[in-house]
């Protein structure tokens, strides 16, 4: 693998860097202060829309989508895009100003990929253009959702049209003001193998029958403007050119989704882990207790060095994965893809768990970004599959893998 990056992706960078310096760092408390705020819930930053319209115009737009999605791409490799993905990671809301954050881009991949072109026409091409936004609806509240055979919503046929009941959570997106399509996945051919029961279809936002029944908060908060909630689907109809792909191809899409996504994350995380050294080591330089600078504490080099190591590790551990996506499919990485899914939410938690105590008081107020890493990094030891499954997954590809090829 190559570790140095090509003059294209050395432009980028030096674009993106500039257009965080003047335009998201600055911006960051006004940010969350607006969307903290609740007399704002629900509402999107106003500042978001101009910001898109710059980052569109100086061609920091889309960089997530790999270039074997053709015209919709600008061309970029995973490879390629995982220091710009880094870089953005550094400021959580930062992604939507590049129309590079989830869950959009994963819906944006399965419409490239699966979509007809009457599908891509109507609703990929407003969320590449960053008009709309969307939201993946496959968590349950009845069952256990990492094992993805259990869902039950039913997405049945009748007529001209396929009839949806059921209930979903967790559900991110959902209440932003510019959603419009819900990527729903159900059963629809309930006397075939599990793997082969579900689909995928396209729901738009105001469908009757489509409701919230509750907001549910991630650690105290309504995470305003996107929100997780949770639906209900009473008898939703919608058209059969709304299927995508076909009936019981829903695990496909599902597979070929959540790769891309679940890198995507890691990479962010280690953007975030890297930030939070960094204002580690700045705190443990100007910071005086008992005397001294904490740097000059051992504890606190210690922590230095070991976050340095495990941020470097991850990142390596990353781009290799996404080298593995770029030659050989990401069916082929799917051991790195899940490695990495396994430590970089982590390791960034630790990271980000030694800034805050460096900090102090401050470190769990909101006077840093440290609290909101935390709680992201967090909430990504679940999301799109726990740690758990993503252990047993690999371990027992590696078991098969090694004894098969025993000497």
């Amino acid at each position: 693998m190559n570790f140095e990056h090509s003059d294209k992706v050395r432009g980028l960078i030096a674009c993106l860097e500039a257009f965080m310096d003047e335009h998201i760092y600055p911006n960051e408390q006004d940010y969350y202060g607006f969307v903290n705020d609740p007399a704002h819930l629900w509402q999107e930053w106003p500042k978001m829309e101009a910001l898109k319209a710059e980052a569109r115009a100086q061609g920091l737009w889309n960089l997530f989508l790999p270039c074997e999605y053709g015209r919709f791409s600008p061309g970029l490799h995973n490879l390629e895009y995982a220091p710009l993905a880094e870089i953005m990671g550094r400021v959580p809301f930062a992604s939507q100003v590049f129309n590079c954050s989830a869950p959009d881009t994963g819906n944006m991949e399965v419409l490239a990929k699966f979509g007809s072109p009457e599908q891509q026409e109507r609703w990929l091409e407003p969320l590449l253009n960053g008009e709309i936004r969307s939201a993946f609806v496959m968590t349950e509240p009845q069952v256990a959702s990492s094992d993805a055979t259990n869902l039950q919503m039913t997405i049945l046929p009748d007529g001209d049209d396929y009839v949806i009941n059921g209930r979903k959570w967790w559900i991110t997106g959902a209440r932003h003001p510019q959603c419009q399509i819900f990527l729903v996945m159900g059963k629809t051919l309930l006397n075939n193998p599990v793997h082969q029961q579900h689909s995928t279809i396209l729901v738009p936002r105001n469908t009757p029958g489509v409701s919230i029944v509750r907001d549910t908060t991630v650690f105290g908060s309504l995470h305003s403007p996107f929100g997780e909630c949770e639906l209900k689907f009473d008898n939703v109809r919608v058209p059969r050119e709304n299927l995508i792909l076909g009936e019981g191809r829903g695990f496909e899409i599902a597979q070929g989704r959540l790769g891309p996504g679940r890198i995507h994350h890691c990479m962010r995380s280690i953007g975030q882990a890297q930030r939070a050294l960094e204002i580690m080591a700045r705190r443990a330089q100007n910071r005086v207790a008992f005397g001294k600078k904490l740097s000059e504490q051992g504890s606190i080099r210690q922590d230095i060095a070991r976050s340095y190591c495990e941020i470097e590790q991850a990142r390596l551990l990353t781009l290799k994965a996404a080298d593995h996506m770029d030659r050989y499919g990401n069916k082929v990485a799917k051991d790195l893809i899940a490695a990495i899914k396994i430590v970089a939410p982590q390791m960034a938690q630790t990271v980000v768990d030694r800034a805050i105590q460096i900090h102090g008081g401050m470190g769990v107020s909101d006077d840093t970004p440290l609290a909101y890493f935390f709680t992201t990094n967090r909430y990504l030891r679940i999301a799109d599959g726990p740690d758990e499954v993503h252990i047993a997954q690999l371990g027992k590809l590696k078991i098969g893998e090694y004894c098969a090829n025993a000497h």
